[in-house]
């Protein structure tokens, strides 16, 4: 078993970085734009805009981007906003051994802690092993002017702990936990712990105050390090990021991460018969859309949800037994 470590976060403005090396910015559309004249000093080899979670796409990108590789240019991989950027930057570097430094611009989601890249397969987000960023840089001054509804929206994959504990120790209680993700209490409690955390500081995190984002992103950072140590995501990934991948197949893409994540968390919680309130005020503090979703797709995605996750393997929870 391997235990992955965190990479190496830095609190620094933007503007201050200095960097000797060639670099590649790879990014999506918009995001750029917030940090150029931040890097408008640097020594840039190419700007690589991905547009696809998906390994095809992903290759294609590090093919151009191996063609710009010479003797002369020591290169460097630079991540510029959020999920779709930082997976296909750590493919990219991963591919091509190069360093990776990752500037998010808002605290979307938690992969830029992470050491897999998330790709759309066959209808499912599956993760693949790449590579954690080699340094995380946060300009707290960045985070806080993001846009209001992706600004925060990482809590979403702090909040999915109230859904995903849920479902481990369900699957713990009908014996359907296989070997290696036996349910642990105190890591139980432990995740507990950060999902307190992570609706205590949802207000103050949305409105961009400074300490409110530091502990957000702790309570991410703390989140993915509980995972790292017991080698699986089931305290914070169940059947609420089920209905997520599921339902994307029927909006198609487009939606940001949080804007499907946010309501699977509430529909879970329903049907796991949970107390919500809580859950929905952070959601809505954070400025996580809960009705960008027909009502007719989140029930369609309801009903075929039972077979969708039999037919990808996904860990065992209340979607294997809903009924509507």
């Amino acid at each position: 078993m391997k235990i992955w470590n965190l990479p190496v976060v830095e609190y620094l403005p933007f503007d201050e970085l200095e960097e000797d090396r060639t670099v590649a910015v790879v990014t999506t559309e918009g995001a750029w734009e917030v940090v150029a004249d931040d890097m408008a000093h640097f020594d840039i080899n190419s700007i690589i805009e991905v547009k696809d979670a998906t390994v095809p796409h992903f290759a294609t990108l590090t093919n151009q981007l191996q063609q710009t590789i010479n003797d002369e240019n020591q290169l460097v991989v630079y991540s510029v906003g959020g999920g779709l950027a930082v997976d296909a930057a750590k493919y990219m570097a991963n591919s091509l051994n190069l360093d990776l430094i990752c500037l998010p611009t808002a605290l979307s989601v938690d992969a830029f802690l992470t050491w897999a890249s998330g790709i759309r397969h066959q209808g499912c987000v599956k993760y693949i092993e790449t590579k954690r960023p080699d340094r995380v840089i946060v300009d707290v001054d960045v985070l806080a002017i993001a846009p209001p509804g992706i600004r925060a929206a990482g809590i979403c994959d702090v909040l999915s702990i109230a859904t995903g504990l849920w479902d481990w120790e369900f699957a713990a209680e009908k014996g359907k936990n296989p070997n290696g993700m036996e349910l642990i209490p105190w890591i139980a409690d432990a995740a507990q712990a950060i999902l307190d955390g992570a609706i205590n500081c949802a207000e103050a995190a949305a409105a961009g105050d400074e300490e409110g984002l530091k502990e957000l992103l702790d309570c991410l950072a703390l989140e993915v390090q509980l995972c790292n140590q017991i080698g699986h995501s089931r305290p914070e990934e169940g059947s609420e990021h089920y209905f997520a991948y599921s339902v994307e197949n029927l909006l198609g893409k487009g939606l940001p991460h949080g804007d499907l994540v946010g309501p699977g968390i509430l529909l879970m919680a329903e049907f796991q018969e949970q107390e919500t309130q809580l859950l929905e005020e952070a959601l809505r503090a954070c400025n996580i859309p809960l009705d960008n979703i027909p009502e007719d797709v989140v029930g369609a995605t309801l009903k075929g949800l039972p077979e969708y996750v039999r037919k990808h393997e996904l860990p065992y929870g209340i979607a294997h037994e809903l009924d509507v």
